[in-house]
């Protein structure tokens, strides 16, 4: 079979995750990642890393869980492995507290992760503002490692790296017989879907090694997540909003928040801030559209719009992409490109 030419546009934890999961899939394929920024310097390498997915409203639940296990499955394989530190990867256990009591007390991933349960009445005494909450163990995965890990990973099946911004998605398709799209926050502007809008998310980066029990608050805007280098606390949920600037207010707010949860903190010091836009949308885009460049049908497979589950649903979502790509090629083979 003549070698078909597919891109990835993107190269955060989704692009780099559903190049590699092509590239060893589909050895007929040659493989391009193709985009402006990679680690350091994606939204993913900032993201705290956390398996914790949030319930999408229009797509079918078992669709999400099984997103979600493929991940979750995949990441727990790579942190029992030697490989585990290199990419970073690793059990975190904690707690998830919620002011009020939640409608659903056992969410659609209860059952994916280690141990779950709601805490017990001396569990919740320490935090006293939180009517309910549950315990359990997930994974970490520490993007700043894990994205070059992928990345070599991708680069030992012969997938090829391009730095470059891509503006044009018709112009690209005139080299490639198959583009999947993973832009994040980008294809508001890449495919003109205003569907996909930023969430400006900020976050601290301190020292306090003491700490190893994460705690998140479920309305999203406070979380400490212990890690390899330092914990990250944060956070911000700012939909709409473009700033890449850190904002000083945005970092006192997120000091004061967690050192409520977690009175150490404000002996803690501050290594780092950082600030990231989550590609916010209703549901996540996982699917396929033609493009229509000099009499070919190129298939543009859309992998974006995970908010800030990227990397709660990467190796999920990317075998959906995979398998669209799949049948992609099956039902309409590539043509000859002029």
């Amino acid at each position: 079979m003549q070698r078909v030419k597919v891109v990835v546009v993107g190269a955060g934890v989704v692009g780099l995750s559903t190049a590699v999961r092509i590239a060893e899939a589909l050895p007929y394929c040659s493989v391009t990642v193709i985009a402006e920024k990679f680690s350091p310097n994606t939204t993913s390498d900032g993201a705290a890393g956390i398996l914790l997915p949030t319930e999408f409203p229009d797509i079918p639940l078992d669709r999400q869980q099984r997103w979600f296990k493929e991940t979750f499955d995949h990441l727990l394989a790579i942190a029992y492995s030697p490989q585990a530190a290199d990419a970073g990867v690793y059990l975190s256990s904690g707690f998830h507290i919620f002011k009020d009591v939640p409608c659903e007390k056992k969410p659609f991933w209860a059952d994916l992760v280690f141990g779950f349960r709601n805490m017990s009445d001396k569990e919740m005494k320490l935090f006293p503002n939180h009517k309910f909450g549950q315990a359990f163990t997930t994974l970490k995965c520490e993007c700043l490692s894990y994205l070059p890990w992928l990345e070599k990973r991708f680069r030992a099946v012969g997938g090829q790296i391009l730095q470059e911004k891509v503006t044009d998605l018709h112009k690209l398709a005139l080299n490639y017989d198959a583009i999947i799209n993973c832009s994040g926050v980008g294809s508001h502007f890449l495919v003109k879907n205003e569907e996909v809008y930023p969430v400006r998310g900020q976050m601290l980066m301190v020292n306090a090694p003491w700490l190893k029990n994460f705690v998140r608050d479920a309305d999203g805007k406070t979380y400490i997540y212990p890690g390899i280098r330092y914990v990250n606390i944060g956070g911000t949920r700012q939909v709409d909003d473009w700033r890449m600037e850190v904002d000083k207010e945005d970092s006192e707010g997120i000091l004061e928040r967690c050192s409520r949860l977690e009175p150490s903190l404000r002996v803690a010091q501050v290594m780092g801030e950082w600030v990231g836009l989550r590609p916010g949308r209703a549901n996540p885009r996982v699917e396929r559209e033609y493009l229509h460049v000099q009499g070919r049908q190129v298939p543009l497979v859309h992998n974006y719009g995970h908010g800030g589950c990227g990397i709660t649903l990467s190796w999920g979502t990317a075998l959906d992409a995979l398998n669209l790509l799949r049948q992609s090629l099956f039902d309409k083979p590539p043509q000859a490109r002029l």
